[in-house]
């Protein structure tokens, strides 16, 4: 069965998709076989792997609503042994459409427990906001991975997300885990960034990835090439430090 890991951070703007592309690439490159789920209604882990969505019969919105079996919409990605259940704008509409549906919260999870046998890892590119998907990526997971931009608003927001998986645990029965938080966009020539760093390792001890994911041209650059950065610049800082947060990831699990 796979370690099923929702990215997530209720604020955009902060490296969870690149985060989701990059880490799932690695996983893939060392022997591990991963499946990205694409659950954020921009798309974007969908297109940033080389896929058109409007050209797919069906994608993780069409299975959300019915249940029907997910594997005829999984594809490959240029990554050997890396998958992906696309996603479309289409699921903007699902948060509402759920509403009408018993154990809502529950969708994802009833989808992937179908896959789960088949892969080492699931990654589930969560929306950034805390709404219906969120909850539902959340419950469908195991863990949770939380990339955080070195800002001032940073912590009151790995606070809001602590408080929500908590409130998941407490009132949905589920088991949920914070795997870690990985600062992204770091720049340690600026000093708020040092500091941001500083003060999330002191509130949070133990949360925090050593892994700093740096601000990088080849990791904004890669995604509109439809490649991730293992493929696109496998020499640049930015690849580097996914593979150490990779490995980093790697030894927090398997080695429990």
């Amino acid at each position: 069965m796979a370690y099923i890991i929702a990215v997530c951070n209720q604020k955009g703007g902060v490296g969870k998709t690149t985060t989701v592309m990059n880490v799932g690439s690695y996983l893939s490159a060392m022997g591990r076989k991963s499946l990205i789920v694409d659950f954020d209604p921009q798309a974007n882990a969908t297109t940033g792997l080389g896929i058109d969505y409007h050209r797919l019969p069906k994608t993780v919105y069409h299975h959300l609503l019915t249940l029907a079996s997910p594997k005829e919409s999984i594809y490959k990605t240029p990554v050997l042994g890396l998958d992906i259940f696309p996603a479309s704008p289409d699921l903007n509409g699902a948060q509402i459409e759920l509403n009408q549906i018993e154990n809502k919260e529950y969708r994802l999870g009833q989808l992937l427990s179908e896959l789960s046998p088949y892969y080492q890892y699931i990654l589930i590119d969560c929306p950034p906001s805390l709404g219906l998907l969120t909850v539902n990526g959340l419950i469908a997971s195991d863990y949770v991975l939380i990339p955080i931009q070195a800002q001032y608003y940073a912590l009151e927001g790995l606070a809001q997300l602590i408080t929500t998986i908590d409130l998941i645990r407490r009132n949905l029965s589920k088991d949920l885990k914070i795997l870690g938080a990985v600062l992204t966009l770091y720049d340690k020539r600026n000093r708020l960034d040092r500091l941001v760093a500083k003060q999330i390792e002191r509130y949070f001890p133990g949360y925090v990835f050593n892994s700093l994911i740096p601000r990088n041209v080849a990791l904004a650059e890669a995604p509109s090439f439809g490649k991730p950065i293992l493929q696109y610049s496998p020499s640049s800082d930015g690849a580097r430090a996914y593979r150490q947060l990779t490995q980093e990831i790697i030894s927090r699990l398997e080695t429990r």
